[in-house]
């Protein structure tokens, strides 16, 4: 009986370690797509708009990828941090890890809506694609 629990935890714990790296993953396929699209965007609108609004344009939609991308990094390390942390040391560290991409986050956000994230938008319509 203890070895078909502790064959059970051994299974759920690995469960659960494959799924945040999943979800890590998909973070960083998130970025790939969303550089991909914003470049692709960035190109094909160059000659329509000025240079400037076309690189303003490109940096808010690499940027929103790019948080898009960070929360799920964060998700993942969360998902992680249920299975992995059985010292204090690997808690301290993923704490760390999670502070710094949260950091990341909020200043992209306000570099890419010039808002902090609990501000409220102001009566300006969001920026356009």
């Amino acid at each position: 009986m203890k070895n078909e629990l502790q064959s059970l935890l051994h299974s759920t714990t690995a469960i659960v370690e494959v799924a945040g790296y999943a979800i890590e993953v998909f973070g960083v396929l998130v970025m790939i797509v969303a550089t991909a699209q914003s470049t692709v965007h960035f190109v094909k609108t160059r000659g329509t708009v000025s240079p400037e609004e076309s690189y303003t344009r490109y940096r808010r939609n690499l940027g929103r990828g790019i948080i898009l991308g960070l929360e799920f990094l964060i998700a993942g390390d969360i998902v992680r941090t249920v299975v992995v942390a059985e010292t204090l040391e690997n808690v301290g560290i993923l704490a760390l890890i999670i502070f710094i991409r949260t950091f990341l986050s909020i200043t992209l956000h306000l570099e890419v809506e010039g808002r902090w994230p609990w501000q409220k938008q102001s009566g300006q319509p969001p920026a356009q694609r």
